[in-house]
């Protein structure tokens, strides 16, 4: 009784702020301050106090979420051992390498025993509690090094993802995924996981049997001595061939970087990301960056106590940060600044919860700005004055095109579409017999308020034509650069929409002849 009062007292604390911030973070934040909370309350559980209560915040709750267009679930594979010894990963008993309870998603899988189905379940009830479609879903595998876990079990595992969407069993994989083809809960792209030295073309080959379109590389640095210091394990040329790899198939890639990783500096750091960012063999499409976090289970805590390391102080962090995200191009998108690790579990002085807000607020108070997708991307209204844009670069041995919708006077990004014209056009070597002679349609995206299938409101930005206007653009460059057909990497629950464009399923990709 004393608990369930407690936290009657917390939430009632939460729309007190509420009704002065009218900002559900900033309140949580607050009354996590006021209360010395461990950990912030669940969107959903305070959305269904305030309905109790009269009080709305489900627009609030709805903002927060899905204004990326699409909604994304997180899943958490079991513990498995790990071969590899970086001195910067936790270890931590029942949970998978790196990761640590009271992770928002860690926990949640935790408590459902790792069990892909009732997580992606138990992640849909929670998202339409708190009032949002889950028509169009991003999923995305979380855990231990993806490419080490057993095939058998990777297989069952995205069965389990596929049957939870359908909320419905099926006999295999292949048939999971034909039926979230027409699902209400579309699967429209899987993320995993993966070291740059375990991607090859076996394993490639594999990964879009399993429907995956997505791949987040752990690069960490650019540095060589820093990753041989680290103990990482891998080379900076590993990144540079899985990276090639990748984008050659068509799969977007992310690149995890590590701020003050030991022998590393804020200027070493600045200037790693500026070569990923730049240099031809690399130029990811995503970045998550991760500042150093000293938790208990891991080498680098052993260094820290022992007074081997120092952990940048919040300036010299925010300033690191600032100057890395001026630099950054404007067809990359920024996913995150910092990891969502539990402040009790982190062992130094650095605690910054709301880094990124410290981060922006730093560079609009001199009158700077960052130009990364998440931060020019549109989430409510419309652009008035809309413009197709065309930005052209190398990449790994192949042209790259980003064509994006933005307005005109506001430089928001309503739209964009990736297009490649691959290095194996010319020597006509593809690892799928089926691109040959393709260009590749690697992502297409619209932001705004996520719209169910079907629905149109002229008041928001998807479902005006955006899309069928960027995919026709890539379709007459692709003919012009001399492709005779063009592939999209689509997610499995995407299919049905390339269909009606004209493209066909051949070896998991959705192709259109360009006669």
């Amino acid at each position: 009784m004393e608990k369930v009062n407690k936290k009657t007292e917390i939430f009632s604390k939460i729309l007190e702020i509420y009704q002065k911030t009218k900002n559900l973070e900033k309140s949580k934040r607050l009354a996590g301050k006021f209360f010395s909370l461990p950990k912030m309350p669940k969107n959903y559980e305070i959305l269904k106090f305030a309905k109790e209560k009269n009080v709305s915040l489900e627009e609030k709750i709805h903002k927060i979420r899905s204004l990326s267009g699409i909604v994304s679930v997180s899943v958490l594979t079991k513990p498995f051992p790990c071969r590899f010894k970086c001195a910067f990963c936790p270890k931590e008993k029942g949970m998978p390498q790196s990761y640590l309870s009271q992770e928002p998603a860690a926990e949640r899988a935790k408590s459902l025993n790792f069990d892909p189905y009732l997580q992606v379940r138990k992640r849909l009830e929670t998202l339409k509690i708190s009032g949002h479609s889950t028509d169009k879903i991003e999923l995305i595998i979380l855990g231990s090094t993806f490419s080490l876990l057993p095939k058998r079990y990777r297989i069952w595992f995205l069965k389990r993802c596929f049957d939870g969407a359908n909320n419905k069993e099926s006999k295999n994989l292949k048939e999971a995924q034909f039926l979230n083809e027409k699902a209400k809960n579309r699967i429209i792209g899987i993320t995993i996981e993966t070291r740059p030295d375990l991607i090859n073309e076996e394993e490639i080959k594999f990964l879009r049997e399993l429907g995956v379109t997505r791949v987040e590389l752990g690069a960490q640095s650019f540095f060589n001595f820093i990753l041989k210091k680290n103990e990482r394990g891998h080379q900076r040329k590993d990144l540079i061939n899985a990276t090639f790899l990748l984008k050659e198939t068509g799969f977007k890639v992310v690149y995890h970087i590590m701020l003050n990783l030991p022998y590393s500096n804020p200027l070493l750091d600045i200037l790693s990301s500026l070569l990923f960012f730049y240099l031809p063999p690399f130029k990811p499409d995503q970045i998550k960056i991760y500042p150093l976090m000293v938790v208990k289970g891991s080498k680098i805590y052993n260094w820290f106590r022992e007074g081997k390391i120092k952990i940048y102080d919040k300036e010299t962090l925010i300033k690191t940060l600032a100057a890395i995200k001026r630099l950054v191009p404007s067809h990359v998108r920024i996913s995150r600044i910092i990891r969502d690790i539990p402040s009790p579990k982190i062992e130094s002085e650095m605690r910054i919860t709301n880094l990124r807000e410290n981060v922006q607020y730093f560079l609009k108070s001199r009158g700077l700005r960052c130009k990364c997708i998440r931060c020019r991307e549109i989430r409510e209204g419309k652009i008035k004055f809309p413009i197709l844009k065309i930005k052209k670069y190398i990449a790994s041995k192949g042209k790259e095109f980003f064509i994006s919708i933005e307005d005109k006077k506001t430089k928001k990004l309503a739209s964009f579409l990736r297009l490649r014209i691959p290095y194996f056009l010319k020597n006509n070597k593809p690892i799928f017999d089926s691109l040959k002679n393709c260009a590749l349609i690697r992502e297409i995206h619209t932001y705004g308020r996520m719209l169910e299938l079907g629905e149109t409101n002229k008041k928001y930005i998807q479902h005006q034509g955006f899309g069928i206007k960027l995919i026709k653009e890539a379709e007459k460059i692709a003919k012009i650069r001399g492709a005779k057909k063009i592939a999209v990497i689509a997610g499995v629950g995407a299919r049905e929409y390339f269909r009606k464009n004209g493209y066909t399923l051949k070896d998991t990709y959705m192709i259109k002849d360009l006669k």
